[in-house]
């Protein structure tokens, strides 16, 4: 059997193992075959423990992989920018590679202490704007006098 033939019986086959019909970007209540609603749900816990850990990893990041701030001298090089300057000296490349190195290593950290802090800080909105949008919620299910609006006149809404 040659490639090309044996390549189309595995396409054949593979067409008619793939089940025809549309696909829809969004779950159906009742479609998982479950019979359960499929609703996305997080809880301010979740939220908060989540960019608690960005935070840390912020912060220990920030400290541990600074490679170019570590052994700095007089002069205000690290010990990899003085190792890099001696090998340029005695004419050997890798001092230049060293050098590339070192720039690249703190551009990628820098790129992953902002996300860290991105994450953070927007999880500390999220959960914040949340909340106000629960107490506005909240503020505009009751009367006047402040007794709650009954289920029958909530469900006039949802029709």
């Amino acid at each position: 059997m040659t490639f090309d033939s044996e390549w189309a019986e595995l396409v054949s086959a593979a067409k008619e193992q793939q089940s025809v019909g549309m696909r829809l970007n969004r779950a159906e209540p009742g479609s998982g075959g479950s019979g359960k609603d499929h609703d996305l749900v997080v809880h301010q816990d979740d939220l908060g423990a989540v960019g608690h850990e960005a935070f840390e990893l912020h912060g220990v990041l920030r400290k541990k992989a600074d490679i170019a701030g570590a052994g700095i001298d007089k002069s205000g090089a690290g010990s990899t920018a003085q190792a890099a300057k001696e090998m340029s000296g005695h004419r050997l490349t890798m001092g230049d590679e060293l050098y590339t190195t070192l720039e690249v290593w703190g551009t990628q950290v820098k790129t992953v202490l902002q996300m860290c802090a991105h994450i953070s800080n927007h999880l500390d909105y999220s959960k914040k704007a949340h909340a106000k949008d629960d107490e506005e919620i909240a503020a505009s299910l009751r009367h006047r006098n402040g007794a709650a609006v009954s289920v029958s006149e909530i469900a006039k809404y949802v029709k």
